[in-house]
């Protein structure tokens, strides 16, 4: 789902990114039964976690007032060139 984001917010990409490297995390942990790899995926769950309340935040509170109180680091729609035309 993380490369379904390219396209959007900065935001919504690193809370997806987050999430890929937590699962990743954990099931590293589980296979190899590494305790100390659970606990740091527990932490960067608590990372992705607050990445994404904030996010949800942000695009409340910026779309009822109008205007960017919370970046989210929007990316520009690319424009798409004409392949060139040869003779």
């Amino acid at each position: 789902m993380f490369f379904g984001t390219l396209h959007t917010n900065r935001g919504l990409q690193f809370v997806f990114a987050s999430l890929t490297v937590l699962f990743a995390l954990l099931a590293v942990g589980n296979i190899t039964g590494n305790h100390a790899i659970l606990t740091f995926a527990g932490y960067e769950g608590i990372i992705c976690g607050a990445s994404a309340i904030y996010l949800a935040m942000a695009e409340v509170i910026n779309e009822q007032l109008g205007r960017t109180v919370l970046p989210i680091g929007p990316v520009e729609a690319q424009q798409a060139t004409p392949a060139a035309v040869t003779a």
